[in-house]
C-alpha cells in the first residue's frame, strides 16, 4: 500500500451500522479524533435495518441466563437513550408449544422469573388467537420494536455534534501496519461509486463490518474468525385487523414469530426452519462472503412459512405478503450450541491495533463500553 495523501486520525471505524456507529461515538466522546467509514449512502442501511427490529428483553434465550440478563440490562439503557426511536404501542405475546419446544411452559416461566423478566397470564381474547391443541400456554410480555430509519437518523445527528468525520459510500479495501516506527495502521479506501482511492492512518482500527468481518481480513491478508454465516429471508407482512397491534414468538423450536416493523408500518415475519436459505462457515473459502450473498437466487420462503405457523394461529392465513428483507447473518460457533449472544470483541486481529467487533443484537452495543475502557487504558498498541 503506497499512500498518496493520508488523513490521520486517532481511531478509524468502518462499518456504519448500530455497533460502528455507537462506537465511534463513544470514541468521539473519550477524546479521541474519528473517522467512519461505511459503504453504503447513509449509516443504518444493511444488518442494522434488515432484522425483526426486536429490542430484545431476555425471553428469547431460555438456554443461556447471561445472555437472558444481559439483555434485560441492554434493553432498559436502549429504551433510555433512544427512546424516540422505540415503538411500545403494541403487546408482545409468547407461547409454548406442546410438540417440539426444547422448552416446557414452567421451564419458560421459571427461566423468566430468574431474570427478572416480566410474564402475565394473556387475557381470553388474545389466547383464543392460538390453536389450543397445539399451543400449550400463552403470557403477555414486555418487548419492543425500534426504527432503524428514525435511528439512524438519531446516531447520525449524534456524530455530526461530536464532530465524527463520517465518510459514506465509502469502502475500506484492506489494512496493514506501518514500516516506519510510528505504531500506526493505515487502511486504503475507494468512493462508490467512482472508485476514488483515499488512505487513512490511524493508532486504532475497529473492524464493525458483521458479516463483513472476514472480508475486509481476507483482503489484508491477515487471519480469518471462525463464523457461521447465514442467508436470510425476513418476510414483510400486512396483517389482519386483530394482529395489527400485535406480536407473536413461539418458544423454543422450529417454529414461528411475527411483530411490527415500526420504519414500514408492516410486520415481519419470520420462521426458524425457513428464515435461512442458506449457511456456509466463513473464514475457510476464498470467496467473498458478499459475492455469495450477491449471486445467490432469492426465492421466498412465505408459503412455507405461513403454512406451518397457520396451524398454531389460523389467522396467519390472512396474512399478506408486501415484500422480503434479504441479509447475511453472523453467528459465533459457541452461540450454536446454547443459542447465546456473546458480543466478539478481538483485539489485534493479526496486526496490532486492530480490532474486530461483533454483535449478535441491538443491546449487545451496551457490552463494548468495558472492553473499550480496557483498550484506551492501556499503551500505544504493541509492536
Amino acid at each position: 500500500m503506497v499512500p498518496a495523501r493520508t488523513q490521520d486520525c486517532d481511531a478509524l471505524v468502518v462499518g456504519g451500522g448500530v455497533f460502528g456507529a455507537r462506537l465511534a461515538l463513544d470514541l468521539a466522546r473519550r477524546g479521541q479524533s474519528v473517522v467512519l467509514l461505511e459503504r453504503e449512502e447513509k449509516l443504518l442501511q444493511r444488518a442494522s435495518c434488515n432484522n425483526q427490529a426486536r429490542i430484545h428483553n431476555g425471553y428469547h434465550y431460555p438456554r443461556s441466563i447471561l445472555t437472558g440478563l444481559r439483555s434485560r440490562v441492554g434493553s432498559a439503557r436502549f429504551r433510555e437513550e433512544f427512546a424516540d426511536c422505540v415503538d411500545a404501542s403494541f403487546t408482545m405475546l409468547y407461547a409454548v408449544a406442546k410438540r417440539m419446544s426444547n422448552v416446557t411452559p414452567s421451564q419458560f416461566k421459571s427461566f423468566c422469573q430468574r431474570i427478572g423478566a416480566p410474564l402475565a397470564p394473556a387475557r381470553p381474547e388474545l389466547e383464543r388467537l392460538f390453536d389450543t391443541d397445539l399451543i400449550a400456554q400463552v403470557w403477555e410480555a414486555e418487548e419492543w420494536a425500534f426504527d432503524a430509519v428514525r435511528l439512524g437518523e438519531r446516531l447520525t445527528q449524534a456524530l455530526e455534534a461530536q464532530k465524527v468525520d463520517v465518510r459514506t459510500a465509502c469502502e475500506a479495501l484492506r489494512v496493514e501496519r506501518t514500516t516506519d516506527g510510528s505504531a500506526r495502521i493505515l487502511v486504503e479506501a475507494r468512493s462508490r461509486p467512482d472508485g476514488e482511492p483515499m488512505t487513512f492512518g490511524a493508532t486504532q482500527v475497529f473492524n464493525c463490518t458483521y458479516a463483513g468481518l472476514n472480508g475486509l481480513l481476507r483482503r489484508s491478508g491477515l487471519p480469518r474468525i471462525p463464523l457461521k454465516l447465514e442467508m436470510a429471508e425476513l418476510t414483510l407482512v400486512e396483517v389482519p385487523p386483530q394482529l395489527r397491534d400485535v406480536g407473536v414468538t413461539v418458544m423454543c423450536g422450529p417454529f414461528f414469530s411475527f411483530m411490527p416493523f415500526p420504519s414500514l408500518g408492516l410486520h415481519t415475519f419470520s420462521h426458524v426452519r425457513y428464515t435461512p436459505h442458506r449457511a456456509w462457515q466463513d473464514g475457510t473459502s476464498d470467496t467473498d462472503a458478499e459475492t455469495l450473498f450477491a449471486t445467490a437466487p432469492r426465492r421466498s420462503h412465505f408459503p412455507f412459512m405461513q403454512m406451518d405457523s397457520r396451524r398454531y394461529m389460523p389467522s396467519i392465513a390472512e396474512f399478506v405478503q408486501r415484500g422480503s428483507l434479504w441479509e447475511l447473518k453472523a453467528l459465533l460457533p459457541q452461540s450454536e450450541a446454547d443459542d447465546s449472544r456473546p458480543i466478539l470483541f478481538k483485539r489485534d486481529a493479526g496486526i496490532p491495533g486492530l480490532t474486530c467487533v461483533l454483535g449478535g443484537k441491538i443491546d449487545n452495543v451496551y457490552d463494548m463500553e468495558r472492553e473499550l475502557d480496557l483498550l484506551l487504558a492501556e499503551p500505544s498498541p504493541r509492536t
